[in-house]
């Protein structure tokens, strides 16, 4: 496989990292209300699993409210259900054919466990790129001792492998950063 096609298939792979973290620090609740916060939990419908985002429609009419309207009556109690068994630390109320979620005040000792929580997920993002970054040295490897790229090529991607690697991490800390600030701020 050529070099180039071991570059771009790392930094796809850190790519889609960086947007899976950015999705999980969504789901992270502030003091504001985001659709994020409800749209993947799980509910049993229809004798299946599905999403909340693929039965209702998700608004925040205000700052701290979240209304889910589903789009079969039928569901209304089955999402309430599920978002109960999410411990996300929402207790729904039912509004004839919605669902209202009202977000409390964060506590500022809420506001440090859920810093530490979005530092887990950068961490484990991390660990994620850094993954992908060994397996493309290992390949890059490979492919040096089967006599497909000379040593100083080999030398030269495992740079470029580290460059994808340093921009990747910056991104993820960039978005922590942004994350704990906006947990932060009262």
């Amino acid at each position: 496989m050529p070099i180039d096609e071991i570059l771009l298939e790392a930094e796809d792979k850190m790519g889609k990292t960086d947007e899976v973290i950015q999705h999980e620090f969504n789901g992270v609740r502030t003091s504001k209300a985001s659709p994020a916060l409800v749209e993947n939990i799980t509910v049993e419908a229809y004798g299946s699993q599905m999403r909340i985002r693929e039965l209702a429609g998700i608004t925040t009419p205000e700052t701290r409210m979240i209304i889910i309207q589903p789009w079969d009556a039928s569901t209304v109690h089955a999402i309430e259900k599920a978002i109960l068994k999410s411990n996300i630390g929402l207790t729904p109320t039912i509004d004839s054919k919605k669902i209202r979620l009202v977000l409390p005040e964060l506590t500022q000792e809420r506001r440090i466990e859920l810093t530490k929580v979005v530092r887990r997920m950068a961490e484990d993002g991390r660990i994620a790129i850094r993954n992908v970054r060994r397996e493309a040295i290992e390949h890059l490897k490979r492919e040096n001792k089967s006599g497909d790229i000379t040593d100083d090529e080999l030398v030269s991607a495992e740079k470029d492998v580290q460059k994808l690697t340093d921009r990747f991490i910056g991104h993820i800390d960039k978005h922590l950063e942004h994350k704990e600030k906006e947990i932060m701020t009262v």
